[in-house]
């Protein structure tokens, strides 16, 4: 006999001994018989009560089953991540700090490559096509970057940019490695703490805008994360205020730090890297050694990244001190360390600068560089 038939005709007569909420008066210890077709039956000798109990507990089963299965529907549907591109590394983390694991994170720079001059690969356009949201630092910094993005940027997604909503054109600062007359301005907004304060405030309203859902959780992360630059900000300018009055100049590798140096009153004499991001010519550096020695300028600045022979001979015949420490775009540490973070790199930088220039970094021990809602992004590493 097929089990289906059975079990067809089992629940035929679990019908019946329920109907009305009534049960039959039956003996629990009889046998239960089951017609299964004409001229045939089959007997059970298991008490009628534990049938009965046993089919409603199979019964409430394949309910809870298949409620179970629904409501894993609904909530795989609610917690949905969108899916968000940023650029440099001090930009992702900014957005890391506002999104936390609410949103699937990718910064397409990997840390430790010139942004400058960065040129996405084929591969990449598939990340940026996923993209539901690009995040940029605009101000020409990502041109290739932003090129490839609009050439793949799927349906319902955008490109969004920060740089022009921090500043008006009025503020934009030109420079060595940024000449005027090539229109493009310097992009380093972020080594600004007021500037990234603005950045936070954006990506929180970006995102909120996006993934309403997550409001709360974005408004949360924002506001301990803006706190947290505020007391970097304030940090920096007690540092600074122990730094003697004629130190407070900066000559670097590349022209990093112009929107650092007008919120905090240093002045920028000069960088070393011209704006086709080749070597300085011998005039310059000839130009650059007088113009150290002339000033007395105590500490020249180099990057970590990329380290240059010329600045540092420039700071040897100039009798300065050679320092290649100073990052812009690279976080120190690796991704889930404390101080892998925007902060973090501010910290470091600051805290090697001031010592430098003759100050004390004592006010940045104050700093916590840890990301309010932990390590979440993919910063594409290569170590």
């Amino acid at each position: 006999m097929k089990t289906s038939k059975r079990l067809k005709s089992a629940c035929t007569c679990f019908d019946r001994l329920t109907t009305n909420g009534k049960s039959p008066t039956l003996s629990t210890s009889a046998p239960f018989v089951l017609s299964l077709s004409k001229g045939e039956h089959e007997v059970f000798q298991y008490p009628t009560r534990a049938i009965i109990t046993g089919l409603a507990i199979l019964a409430l089963t394949f309910f809870f089953t298949a409620c179970g299965r629904q409501e894993d529907k609904q909530a795989a549907k609610a917690e949905k991540k969108i899916n968000v591109v940023t650029t440099v590394a001090p930009i992702t983390s900014i957005v890391a700090n506002i999104g936390g694991d609410k949103i699937q994170l990718t910064g397409i720079i990997p840390e430790g490559i010139n942004s400058h001059t960065f040129e996405p690969i084929p591969s990449d356009s598939k990340l940026l096509s996923s993209a539901d949201l690009i995040i940029i630092n605009g101000l020409d910094l990502e041109t290739p970057t932003v090129k490839l993005a609009q050439a793949n940027l799927k349906p319902g997604a955008s490109i969004y940019s920060l740089g022009d909503k921090t500043i008006k054109e009025t503020e934009y600062i030109y420079d060595f490695s940024f000449p005027k007359e090539q229109g493009h301005p310097n992009p380093h907004l972020w080594l600004n703490a007021e500037y990234a304060l603005r950045y936070a405030t954006l990506v929180r309203d970006e995102l909120v805008r996006r993934d309403p859902t997550n409001k709360s959780v974005y408004e949360q992360n924002a506001a301990q994360f803006l706190k947290k630059l505020e007391v970097l900000d304030q940090a920096i300018k007690e540092g600074i205020q122990t730094i003697p009055q004629n130190n407070r100049r900066l000559l670097t590798y590349h022209d990093s730090w112009p929107y650092f140096a007008r919120r905090y009153g240093f002045q920028v004499i000069g960088a070393v890297q011209p704006s086709d991001f080749a070597d300085p010519s011998p005039r310059e550096v000839v130009r650059l050694i007088e113009q150290i020695k002339k000033e007395k300028v105590p500490a020249v600045f180099g990057s970590e990244v990329f380290p240059s022979p010329v600045l540092e001979q420039i700071a040897r015949e100039a009798k300065s001190r050679y320092i290649d420490k100073l990052r812009d775009d690279e976080l120190p540490g690796k991704p889930g360390d404390a101080r892998h973070s925007y902060v973090g790199m501010m910290v470091e930088n600051m805290t090697i600068m001031f010592e430098a220039l003759g100050g004390s970094a004592e006010a940045l021990k104050k700093v916590d560089p840890a990301p309010v809602a932990g390590a979440h992004a993919d910063y594409r590493r290569k170590d």
